[in-house]
């Protein structure tokens, strides 16, 4: 059986264009750890490493930890609240990120 995979759209602010050569919006496949576990924003921004690092370092730590001044929604929920990156993406999610605000 096959690990379920899910297509993902990062919907990006303008100040973060830039490393995606002024796209708005980059899609990226995120893949479930195994057969039984759905696809996660960890495994997304994983592969977003892979295909767009400069934009990936933006947005994460070098401990793989959102970066403090990051916010990221999904299905017009924080994933702060839904758990970080070990939450689990919903099939074509759309993840819009954001600066925070102080």
């Amino acid at each position: 059986m096959a690990k379920p995979v899910t297509m993902v759209v990062f919907v990006l602010p303008g100040s973060l264009r830039r490393w995606v050569s002024g796209r708005s919006e980059v899609k990226v496949f995120a893949v479930g750890a195994d057969t039984e576990t759905p696809p996660t924003l960890g495994a997304a921004l994983d592969t977003l490493r892979r295909t767009h690092p400069l934009l990936e370092e933006r947005l994460r730590d070098e401990y793989g930890r959102i970066r403090r001044h990051i916010s990221m929604i999904i299905s017009g929920d924080s994933i702060r609240g839904l758990g970080s990156l070990d939450c689990a993406l919903p099939p074509g999610a759309e993840v819009y990120v954001m600066p925070t605000l102080a």
